[in-house]
């Protein structure tokens, strides 16, 4: 099992993703064989981490995992690896308020479950020694919690490296780097987060630039030595959840990439066969496929491309006649009656379900979500529950007659209601699927 550690900041928006793909890319570039994972619920920052370590990147989260998947998922990351870099989410110990057997979600629980130390990336601008007091209240925070060293980011000069360096340093607490403003090495965004990996231009290049940014500024050498291997056990190869069937097609192209990879690994070891397609190059899900997901993406980008594919909404229709065709977030949205686009623009869906939606009147639904079955399905049994989350800007204009999914409840056990749809062999919801809960 690989060495681990885990890069985390105080806050979001602080540094720590510039960080972690210039570390892969530094570690990969000096010939170690380097693999990644994300705490908690992310589909893009994997991809980045794929692309900058040649390895499949895994998410880890204690709100949606139970422990055995949760320490399996670990371990195999580190497969064949010589050290696994972990990328936090949000601040350290950010996560939701813990109920019943769950976790938070915070990294910090990931922390204090594997042992990995911590390398804390600080936002240095506009303070000096004053950062050497918030260094120390993370590193107090918790004993289960080791903070292993410090890379300061947006620092003005060597005198404000010395006088925050040299505070935090008298803690006991190494500083590792210093990195200073540097707009040129940010990543294009848009409105869920980072452009995806695979619609980045220059992406190679762009990794490598960061990669010679962070060796420039941190001892990656000393950042490496950091790591230590997990106190956690080897967990279970048990999938999240059962296979949709032994033939699963998997749409797969710019709309609909995001399908968690520990999903589609866990349904292989249990002996499915995936198979994808692209429904941008109107490709219908192969027909000897015994079961179809659409994942989510971003369909309100390709609207008018989706609705113009004859050829796999003729497809798709004719695979609900006879197996199930499930779709998260956006895939719900292809598979309902109408998606209208950011400039307004209606185009026709493929039907399946009676749901109408909107990016034009955008509003934000975000978290974690509970969910129990309603029926019998693809998913499991009436009563099942399913631990997910949510994350889109677009509006429900109509759900149509569907019977609902799910019952749903928040992070918190706040009731939401009836969720989702499902009409004969279709179903779908803006729920994403992580795992199957207790």
């Amino acid at each position: 099992m690989a060495k681990g550690l885990i890069v985390a900041a105080p806050a979001s928006g602080t540094g720590k993703t510039t960080v972690t793909l210039g570390l892969l890319a530094a570690l990969r570039e000096r010939g170690v064989c380097v693999g990644a994972a994300k705490s908690g619920p992310d589909y893009i920052d994997p991809a980045f981490h794929q692309a900058a370590t040649g390895r499949p990147s895994v998410n880890l989260d204690t709100w949606a995992m139970g422990p055995d998947l949760l320490d399996g998922l670990a371990a195999r990351a580190g497969l064949g690896a010589d050290l696994l870099v972990c990328e936090a989410l949000m601040g350290l110990f950010d996560g939701v308020a813990k109920i019943g057997a769950t976790g938070t979600g915070s990294t910090a629980e990931i922390a204090a479950r594997t042992g990995w130390p911590v390398l804390l990336v600080v936002n240095a601008k506009g303070q000096s020694q004053s950062a050497a007091a918030l260094v120390k209240g993370f590193a107090g925070y918790r004993d289960d919690v080791r903070i292993g060293g410090v890379v300061l980011n947006n620092v003005g000069s060597p005198r404000h490296t010395a006088l925050a360096g040299g505070a935090i340093e008298d803690l006991g607490i190494p500083v590792l780097g210093s990195l200073p403003r540097s707009p040129d090495v940010a990543l294009p965004e848009r409105h869920l987060g980072l452009v995806q990996a695979g619609e980045t231009d220059g992406l190679a290049e762009r990794l490598a630039a960061l990669g010679r940014f962070v060796a420039a500024h941190v001892d990656v050498d000393r950042v490496a030595a950091l790591a230590t291997e997990s106190t956690a056990g080897p967990g279970s190869d048990a999938p999240a959840m059962p296979p949709l069937g032994q033939r699963i097609a998997v749409a797969r192209d710019a709309a609909f990439t995001f399908a968690y990879p520990h999903l589609l690994e866990g349904w292989r070891r249990a002996g499915a066969e995936i198979r994808t397609f692209s429904p941008l190059a109107d490709e219908p899900p192969p027909a000897d496929a015994d079961a179809v997901y659409l994942p989510g993406g971003y369909p309100e980008l390709h609207a008018g491309r989706i609705a113009a594919a004859t050829r796999f909404h003729a497809g798709l229709i004719a695979a609900a006649e006879s197996k199930p065709v499930y779709g998260e977030c956006g895939g719900y949205m292809v598979m309902g009656e109408t998606l209208e686009d950011a400039e307004g623009t209606i185009h026709a869906m493929a039907g399946l379900l009676g749901v109408r939606t909107s990016f034009a009147k955008r509003r934000l639904l975000l978290g974690y979500r509970r969910a129990t079955l309603l029926a019998d399905g693809p998913l499991g049994m009436a009563g099942t529950v399913l631990m997910g989350h949510e994350f889109h800007y677009a509006s429900t204009l109509a759900r149509g007659d569907d019977a609902a999914l799910v019952t749903a409840s928040s992070a918190d056990g706040g009731d939401l209601g009836a969720f989702g749809g499902r009409r004969g062999n279709a179903l779908g919801s803006f729920f994403h699927l992580i795992a199957r809960g207790a």
